[in-house]
């Protein structure tokens, strides 16, 4: 059986990628596609503890390197037991964040030594990259205005202040201009429905015509 589709979304926080993982799910659902929607951290049950653990807001004495091994930890299992097994059984993979999330968020926005990240990466997840990753980049100070008309309460690394997002930013563009062909960069101030227009025109020559 063919290899599925695994397509990731990246951005910080607040730049729109559950809404364009939702949209694109349905998307292929009308098509009679077989879709996995998942997401890191918390894409597993025990995957959901751990991302309870790095995101509560009381929890800010973890440390830089902790919470990448933390992460890693999360993707280790969320590898193993959901996207492999779909990916293998031919379905299409959507995910909310993955390998490129740990180097810029733990890499850029933390300074921790992407040597070590690099290491963790592939521990976690052995030969499995994207085929596809959605970079929806967004000025931070637009995504947080977002956040906030959105939450009463941020998590631990929402409450990060500006200055650490556009690290985040753009080490997420420094990403996307190692690997253009897998990497794309969206404007996500576009629409809603300008942004999931995008998607699906790169997808249209990758793997389903119909997109």
């Amino acid at each position: 059986m063919q290899r599925g589709l695994f397509i990731v979304f990246e951005g910080i926080d607040g730049c729109g990628k559950t809404t364009q993982v939702k949209l694109l799910a349905e998307r292929f659902n009308k098509l009679g596609q077989d879709v996995v929607v998942t997401r890191e951290p918390g894409g597993t049950r025990i995957g959901g503890q751990i991302r309870e653990l790095l995101l509560h807001p009381a929890n800010g004495e973890i440390t830089h390197r902790a919470e990448a091994l933390l992460y890693a930890a999360d993707r280790a299992q969320h590898v193993g037991e959901k996207i492999l097994p779909a990916l293998r059984a031919g379905k299409t993979v959507i995910c909310d964040r993955f390998t490129d999330s740990t180097l810029a968020y733990q890499g850029g926005g933390r300074g921790v030594d992407s040597e070590f990240l690099g290491c963790l990466n592939e521990l976690a997840a052995p030969k499995v990259s994207p085929d596809l990753v959605f970079v929806l980049d967004m000025p931070p100070e637009v995504a947080m205005k977002r956040l906030v008309g959105k939450k009463s309460v941020v998590d631990r690394l929402e409450a990060e202040d500006l200055q650490f997002y556009n690290r985040v930013r753009e080490t997420y563009l420094v990403l996307a201009r190692q690997s253009p062909a897998r990497c794309k960069v969206l404007n996500a101030q576009m629409t809603v429905e300008e942004v999931h227009r995008q998607v699906c025109n790169y997808l249209g020559g990758l793997s389903v015509e119909q997109l």
